[in-house]
């Protein structure tokens, strides 16, 4: 075998782990999900599976996640976008941009149990901040209203991870306005509110709204943190995914396939969104 074959099969050995591991753990279970929503027990093809989401719980739980994920993901793009443009646009310090996005890459993978742990510790009923509140500033929050098992907690914990992600993405979108734009707007008698609104908001429509797609599927199929913090308590869509297929009274595996099915389409759709609204970003910053 001459150098060039073998320097090709030594490359493509180089990713057989990556594929293997995907074939394993995402082909073949979102393959055996699909089959599973449209077959009864007996593995009879069935489209009662798909008719039972119909139901009034499962209607519930799907609107109160399509509630959290169009709401972390409003207010993760807008705060995250004001974050970016402030360490990209705002002169400040290039130490403080790098401590802001290596934070972002750590805060966007915190999630789960951990980052519930961390709000109940700091928010929670004996938290920290719950604590100082009361204790220096005589403000109980409790007595607001406020309550971290609730969706307003939720949604907080949930921003956490979602307005660095945005951070994260949107950064390289504002890196590719060119400073000659900005300078032709002026010499053109633009002011930066019309500036932003004439010429930089429509390069980076693309990629605000696919940032937007991303992040709700993002949260829509986040459920160890939600699980964690409130328990059964908030009945999103995962967490009656997960009764459905480990639960003791409410089992049915083949019902929580069609769940997960949905949730699949979902949340596939948006990464869609994401990806071609993204090649469409890139076009125009070339």
């Amino acid at each position: 075998m001459s150098a060039q074959p073998q320097r090709a099969l030594s490359v493509w050995l180089g990713v057989v782990p990556f594929f293997a591991f995907a074939l394993v753990f995402l082909i073949l279970p979102t393959l055996h999900v699909m089959l599973g929503a449209f077959q009864t027990p007996e593995g009879a093809f069935t489209l009662a599976n798909l008719g039972g989401l119909m139901t009034g719980s499962i209607l519930k739980a799907l609107a109160l996640s399509l509630k959290l994920s169009l709401w972390t993901a409003a207010l993760g793009c807008g705060i995250g976008l004001a974050v970016a443009g402030a360490v990209t646009r705002g002169g400040l310090p290039p130490a403080l941009r790098d401590t802001v996005m290596t934070f972002s890459g750590v805060a966007s993978n915190f999630a789960g149990v951990p980052l519930a742990f961390a709000f109940i510790a700091t928010l929670g009923r004996l938290g920290l901040v719950t604590v100082l509140a009361r204790d220096w500033l005589g403000v109980n929050l409790a007595a607001t209203g406020f309550n971290l098992i609730s969706f307003t907690g939720l949604t907080l914990a949930y921003l956490y991870f979602q307005i660095p992600l945005m951070v994260l993405i949107i950064t390289p979108a504002l890196d590719g306005l060119k400073k000659d734009w900005r300078e032709a707007a002026e010499s053109l008698g633009a002011s930066g509110f019309q500036y932003w609104r004439m010429v930089a908001l429509p390069v980076l429509g693309p990629s605000l709204i696919g940032t937007f797609a991303l992040l709700f599927a993002n949260a829509f199929g986040a459920v160890a943190t939600a699980m964690a913090l409130t328990g059964s308590s908030l009945s999103i869509l995962p967490i009656v995914l997960f009764a459905q297929i480990r639960g003791d009274v409410l089992q049915d595996p083949h019902l929580g396939y069609a769940i997960a099915f949905a949730m699949i389409v979902l949340t596939g759709l948006s990464n869609l969104i994401y990806i071609l609204l993204r090649s469409r970003a890139e076009r125009w910053q070339k």
